[in-house]
């Protein structure tokens, strides 16, 4: 397996562009992660806001009837729904309507504000960690609505939308390393080139200049710098040859 050398003169340029792709992918890792998880985490909230809107609109009648067994079944169905764990109804003093807890009702929950309908962060033992969302019925004279949304949905929801971004930066920062590493060569070996000229013009193996000859037909520096040293050379031998007729 041929190793890739680069010359030193350029080490510290390609790991200079090393720096710069991992700066890079690693700072659009991190503001690509948050603005997927501030949207999602957003949408899953506005998402469970407006099932509790929903269900709170559906029971003001269920409630007026007092039939709770159609005031169960109407927030059985929406645990269902992706994300959404818990459903709970409370009364305005109070009192459990209809939940679907199991085996019971979270001690957490049972000592919570019933009248306090913002969203709140709840860390449920045994359980896990949910966000809160709460509507009141009838402006709150007939109790309130709670939606609890596992956390943990959300961030594996994240994770998958995220992972084809991350996928492709880190495909993109590979081949980005690669073409460096490339590119670098291919400006270091005219270089080479003129180190090997230079080298044999020092040693006078004429075999040796010619097969790096083609290096004096460059317009670039690195030919400028091979035709310098052509000159230098045929001045030193001119010099060597008066001083030998001498």
């Amino acid at each position: 397996m041929q190793i890739i050398k680069v010359r030193k003169l350029f080490q510290r340029t390609l790991f200079g562009v090393f720096a710069l792709f991992g700066f890079i992918g690693i700072s659009t890792s991190f503001l690509l992660i948050d603005t997927v998880n501030s949207y999602l985490s957003e949408e899953y909230v506005t998402n469970s806001q407006g099932i509790a809107q929903t269900i709170a609109d559906s029971s003001v009648d269920i409630l007026l009837n007092r039939d709770l067994s159609s005031l169960q079944s109407l927030i059985d169905q929406f645990v269902e729904v992706q994300g959404i764990s818990y459903v709970y109804i409370r009364d305005e003093t109070g009192e459990f309507l209809a939940h679907t807890f199991v085996p019971g009702i979270p001690e957490q929950i049972l000592n919570s504000d019933p009248t306090d309908t913002s969203t709140v962060e709840r860390q449920l033992p045994g359980m896990g960690e949910f966000v809160e969302v709460s509507r009141p019925i009838l402006a709150g004279v007939a109790g309130a609505v709670h939606v609890g949304m596992d956390t943990g949905m959300i961030a594996l929801q994240v994770q998958r939308a995220i992972g084809r971004q991350v996928y492709l930066i880190s495909i993109v920062f590979v081949l980005g390393v690669v073409a460096a590493i490339w590119l670098v060569n291919l400006a270091a070996r005219p270089i080479g080139e003129v180190l090997t000229y230079a080298v044999a013009l020092a040693r006078g193996d004429e075999n040796e200049v010619e097969s790096v000859e083609g290096v004096l037909g460059r317009k670039d520096e690195a030919g400028q710098l091979a035709r310098l040293f052509a000159h230098f050379s045929r001045g030193h031998a001119s010099a060597s040859s008066s001083d030998g007729a001498a």
